[in-house]
């Protein structure tokens, strides 16, 4: 018979993952470990560590989706040794970047005679430092070709998230940003003009601004430049971001002009990890023909098997994000896309009316389908006495789980402090309906316990966009 020592299997014998010797002590934090760990055991200490983090469903700051269809998740997997830069490798992921592109192009309605092109990218942020590199380029050019000096670009936006902070000072352009001011949080046609010169590279409306969820009004924007431009000879392009909104008008505002319709759009970049509803880490950026995207830009790459064509700020990433999107595409369609995110404005709509019969709040935006994107916005009402600010309020949400962001408005309007809410595909009616109870239990709880000294934004931490 065979014999058998105990020794054979020592190591083996703390089985129960918090009993064994090597979680009997802390593991390296800051320097890296000199041996190594079971699998089991480190993974059940990460796994730990993340409980720490909030829910992600009750995020509702976020414009990101949290909620995946299971077989997004077993795409991601099965993608996750996928270079998607690789395209000589994995021919068949180029491919489906290449039919999301197109699918894109059909979407926005680029005109049938034009050469259309694109690619994927890490996010909207990523896209849009693509577009805003391929207006600056276009101009340098023209303006080279003119005689003319090209030292001092600059960039017409309105309030925007920090990714055009970035691309303007990366890139050394000057950042015309409209401020908002009393009774106007968006960009105007009139405020346009007023900053326009032959130094400016473009135009950013933004479809869905982060501030309060709106959208800029891209043909009017664009109507006030064709006069411009016949009145002075000025051409300057519209880039729009649709970080948001580019997944959204088509289905739920189809008539509203802010696409390739309008000839003066030239490039529009969009994020698929947010009502793309892809995974996290998937964009696109589109331009409106071939020659609106500088030759000069684009690196020919042959050092992984074939020559290929890359026009990024990264290099190598998954193919996931890609392959996740073309099946939300397929899966959904049209229609699909529309009945998700029409339930979303449909519940954005219910809280708006629901939380302004709950306290001293103005809404600013409620969640119209062509105003702008599925979310609510509010501040208090001026001149009430609420025994609170919505910095306290947002604190006592959270001591419920729920990220509802307080913060003060861009300049001119830094007085104004409001909240907002995204409605995301998962945000449910339920969901929502849970979310009040707690409103109301917070407001409760302000009001019978009264605040000494309300919290500023740098005590509730702030919100940063």
């Amino acid at each position: 018979m065979t014999l058998h020592r105990k020794d054979a299997v020592r190591d083996q014998l703390d089985d129960e993952v918090f009993a064994s010797t090597d979680l009997t002590r802390a593991l390296p934090k800051y320097k890296f470990p000199d041996e190594e760990s079971e699998p089991r055991h480190v993974y059940q200490l990460v796994h730990d560590s993340l409980m720490l983090d909030g829910n992600s469903r009750q995020n509702l700051a976020t414009f990101c989706q949290t909620w995946l269809e299971p077989e997004v998740h077993t795409l991601m997997n099965e993608c996750i040794d996928k270079n998607m830069v690789d395209k000589d490798e994995y021919p068949q992921t180029a491919e489906l970047e290449a039919r999301c592109v197109h699918m894109l192009a059909d979407l926005w309605n680029s005109p049938e005679a034009a050469d259309t092109l694109g690619c994927s990218t890490t996010g909207s942020s990523e896209a849009a430092m693509l577009g805003g590199m391929a207006m600056k380029w276009r101009w340098r050019a023209r303006r080279q070709a003119e005689g003319k000096p090209a030292d001092r670009p600059n960039l017409v936006t309105g309030p925007v998230q920090v990714c055009w902070h970035k691309f303007t000072r990366y890139w050394d352009v000057e950042h015309r940003e409209i401020p908002m001011d009393k009774g106007r949080l968006l960009m105007t046609p009139e405020e346009v003009l007023s900053r326009c010169d032959e130094n400016t590279i473009g135009v950013v409306p933004t479809l869905g601004v982060t501030f309060t969820g709106q959208y800029e009004p891209v043909k009017a924007v664009s109507d006030s430049l064709d006069d411009l431009q016949k009145r002075t000879g000025l051409d300057i392009p519209i880039h729009v971001d649709g970080a948001s909104g580019g997944f959204l008008a088509p289905f739920c505002a189809p008539d509203l002009m802010w696409d390739f319709r309008v000839p003066r759009v030239k490039s529009i970049n969009a994020s698929g990890h947010k009502f793309g509803l892809a995974p996290l880490g998937g964009g696109w950026v589109l331009w409106r023909e071939a020659e609106d995207l500088p030759d000069d830009l684009i690196f020919n790459v042959n050092y992984l098997g074939g020559n290929m064509p890359d026009f990024a700020l990264n290099f190598s990433r998954p193919g996931g994000q890609v392959a996740a999107q073309y099946y939300n595409f397929l899966r959904l369609g049209k229609e699909g896309y529309r009945n998700v995110h029409s339930a979303c404005y449909e519940t954005a709509r219910f809280l708006a009316d629901e939380i302004a019969k709950l306290g001293p709040f103005e809404m600013i935006y409620r969640g119209e389908n062509d105003g702008g994107i599925p979310a609510l916005c509010w501040s208090l009402k001026e001149g009430a006495d609420a025994g609170f600010n919505l910095y306290d309020l947002a604190d006592r949400l959270r001591a419920r789980g729920w990220q509802v962001p307080a913060y003060s408005m861009p300049p001119n309007r830094k007085d104004l402090v409001v909240q907002r809410i995204l409605v995301r595909n998962g945000v449910s009616r339920d969901l929502a309906e849970l979310l009040l109870d707690d409103f109301r239990w917070a407001l409760e709880h302000l009001d019978s316990h009264p605040i000494a000294k309300s919290l500023s934004e740098e005590d509730a931490g702030g919100f940063s966009h």
